[in-house]
């Protein structure tokens, strides 16, 4: 080993701790911590170290993505239980800084021990909610880096991280009873929308309901005669609901990312997505990804639409 690999080595090692702690928070287990904290080091072994201007941050966003990977690979298949060890030392953490050197003293102090609880909470988010929620929550990460990790725009990424939130406080119903009330409301939503019912999609959307659309999905619309009037942000019942009505004719009800939402499927293959954002039985954010490398990397499970038994 060189000069340079072995100074290379040592920066890395005065990061490891920091790294173990984002990825046992995200994947909930000590050894596969390791693996991806490994794997965060093997693809600096193979950068230009030299390019890097804030190691701690560029060594976050990677194993974030590694994280993400795991997760995502987990999903729809049930694992063994947690490899929970509240007290190991990959639960010790400092805060990403901003800066190019991550302060020292900073990283020094402990964080309280993840319990078994949390980390069973957190192992009922979607990867998506799960990354955002730790990175900004547990490490501070900037909500702009974590959507340059998860390819959404940083309001989507503010809505995940919200969500997540909520769950973990206990404001919400747990996942399987917030699962079914959100495949209800969006399955009503797109009725609704399809129906031109005006005054059920007011009733459907909270009054600070937000709507947001990537530029892909904004040149769809632009060249695409009749399409709606978008905007990169639709704000308020009123407008969103206007926006919607009469339309998602052929939006399709769908799990994506472990979340219900819709997509439209020209050909067969998911061109458009629609993720929303319930809270306590109304929609408060709706976000458009049109963008091919987004529509790549999410997983979509079309559902069927439950049968209507007429309660609201």
């Amino acid at each position: 080993m060189n000069d340079d690999s072995k100074v290379l080595a040592e920066r890395f090692e005065e990061n490891r701790a920091r790294l173990r702690a984002v990825a046992y928070r995200m994947l909930g287990s000590p050894t596969e911590a390791e693996d991806a904290v490994q794997e965060t080091w093997l693809r600096l072994s193979r950068s230009d170290a030299d390019a890097i201007d804030n190691l701690a941050g560029w060594l976050t966003t990677v194993v974030g993505r590694v994280c993400l990977d795991m997760l995502r690979a987990r999903t729809h298949r049930r694992e063994d239980p947690l490899d929970l060890h509240p007290g190991d030392e990959a639960v010790r953490h400092g805060a990403v800084r901003d800066d190019a050197e991550p302060d020292p003293e900073q990283e020094a102090i402990l964080a309280d021990s993840v319990g078994a609880a949390l980390l069973v909470v957190l192992d009922s988010l979607s990867p998506a909610e799960r990354l955002a929620f730790v990175l900004h929550d547990m490490f501070a990460v900037p909500f702009s880096d974590i959507a340059a990790i998860l390819n959404r725009s940083t309001d989507a990424t503010k809505m995940l991280a919200s969500r997540a939130r909520r769950r973990v406080r206990g404001t919400t119903d747990v996942p399987e009873t917030d699962h079914g009330r959100q495949r209800q409301i969006v399955q009503a939503f797109l009725a609704a929308s399809r129906e031109g019912d005006f005054s059920a999609l007011l009733e459907l959307l909270a009054p600070d309901v937000v709507l947001t659309t990537d530029d892909t999905a904004l040149q769809f619309a632009t060249a695409s005669p009749g399409a709606p009037p978008l905007a990169a942000q639709i704000r308020g019942r009123t407008s969103v609901a206007e926006m919607f009505r009469g339309r998602a004719r052929n939006a399709a009800l769908a799990l994506i990312d472990g979340a219900v939402g819709a997509v439209v499927k020209p050909a067969g293959k998911p061109r458009v997505a629609f993720r929303f954002t319930v809270q306590d039985g109304q929609i408060v954010g709706i976000s458009i990804v049109a963008d091919p490398a987004q529509m790549e990397r999410a997983d979509v499970q079309l559902l069927t639409p439950e049968p209507h038994d007429g309660s609201s």
